[in-house]
């Protein structure tokens, strides 16, 4: 675990774990209308054992692969322009031209692929964050908590008073003017699942879906606001743990079972402790969103941290096997993953592919990403063992540098 080609191999391992545990949250996006991520309420969630698949989700993977993917994202932020300035280049340009290419990307993949797109808010924070890249790992995890927690208070304020209202609106003794306000808001667009338009929207031709997002385009940086409050703190953590040497495997197994004990069994509880209270409102929407961005918070980077140290145990107990390798290689493909799965579930599901969009039960759903986590790790080993990249890591890096990169081996 100590040299580097192995802290290499912990880096790719857990970036192969976190680009597949996306998909098990993103198929939901892939597959139903928006509002179906955030509650089951809203749609796919009228039998059992959908209810069960939600909650597995909800308690296991929702959100934590994510905030992995951006504890590593900093972590290779630190890797890249170390490298960058070992070599006599600017740091800055690098670092720049890379974010530069991957909002381009992320765009593309928003207006014209899917909407779930996160480079483009990995793009903008990526850019916040270089400017702390020289901080010591202390002040790097002390700023990160203090951002987390501003944007956790003002989360707090708008959904936490909207619960507020629910709450006196509902009462049978609440004034009119209460309830007013509180039909205000769940009529309001913001709060509307609009099940039959999205339906027909992505059971439609691709120009339609296209012309949707591109009339609707100020929600790209909708997505940036409401979450570049968690994002960039994770890549802060993420630049000290690669300083500190913790997400490098450098740690000892007792440091790394300590966290994971630390934060796995009380994030987990904390997690099945609001899944309950979903279920007991019959998952309200108004109770969804305000977990979501506020009550889940604190639980979900618990578990993204308490993830890695279990993971960085994992790999270190199981760094020859062969499967392992193929995760490994998976997440040296990690963006040629991610997009091409975009490409492929859009496909499946959306009318001008397959159109299975809202025929298929969220239990039903796992069966693709079993599939997809299949062509992810077969593909993926094999073309690396010809190629140094990915074709899309190929093709940003040959646009950031600027010239053609050698491809083959």
């Amino acid at each position: 675990m100590q040299t580097s080609e192995s802290r290499y191999i912990t880096l790719d391992a857990m970036r192969g774990f976190a680009v597949m545990g996306i998909l098990a949250m993103n198929i939901i996006g892939f597959a139903m209308p928006e509002w179906a991520y955030i509650t089951p309420a809203a749609y796919g969630g009228e039998t059992f054992a959908d209810q069960m698949a939600w909650l597995f989700s909800f308690v296991f993977i929702d959100g934590k692969m994510r905030g992995l993917f951006s504890l590593l994202f900093g972590a290779s932020l630190i890797l890249i322009t170390d490298r960058a300035s070992s070599n006599g280049e600017s740091a800055a340009q690098v670092h720049y031209r890379r974010m530069a290419w991957l909002a381009v990307f992320g765009l593309v993949h928003y207006f014209f692929i899917w909407f779930g797109d996160i480079l483009f808010l990995y793009a903008m924070a990526g850019m916040v964050a270089f400017g702390f890249r020289n901080w010591a790992p202390a002040r790097l995890v002390k700023w990160a908590l203090i951002i987390f927690s501003l944007g956790l208070a003002f989360w707090g304020l708008q959904f936490g008073g909207l619960q507020i209202l629910q709450y006196l609106a509902t009462q049978p003794d609440a004034s009119a003017d209460l309830v007013r306000q509180y039909n205000d808001v769940k009529s309001s667009p913001d709060f509307s699942f609009d099940i039959p338009a999205q339906l027909d929207l992505h059971r439609g031709a691709y120009g339609q879906i296209v012309a949707d997002k591109l009339a609707d385009w100020p929600a790209l940086f909708g997505v940036v606001f409401m979450s570049i409050a968690e994002t960039l703190p994770l890549m802060m953590i993420g630049m000290a743990m690669n300083k500190s040497g913790f997400i490098l495997g450098s740690w000892s197994s007792a440091d790394y079972r300590r966290w994971a004990w630390r934060l796995v069994p009380a994030g987990l509880i904390a997690t099945g402790l609001l899944a309950l209270w979903m279920i007991m409102n019959r998952f309200d929407m108004v109770t969804a969103i305000a977990i979501m961005f506020f009550w889940g918070a604190i639980p979900r980077i618990m578990l993204t941290i308490g993830y890695a140290a279990v993971l960085i145990l994992l790999i270190a107990r199981f760094g020859s096997s062969p499967l392992l390798s193929r995760v490994a290689a998976a997440g040296r493909a990690a963006f040629s993953n991610y997009l091409g799965t975009s490409i492929i579930m859009t496909t499946i599901f959306y009318g001008y592919g397959f159109g299975l969009f809202g025929e298929v039960s969220r239990l039903g759903l796992w069966a693709y990403v079993l599939t997809m986590w299949a062509v992810m790790l077969a593909w993926s080993q094999p073309w690396l063992k010809q190629y140094r990249y990915g074709p899309l890591e190929w093709l940003w890096r040959s646009l950031a540098r600027g010239q053609m990169q050698h491809m083959r081996r």
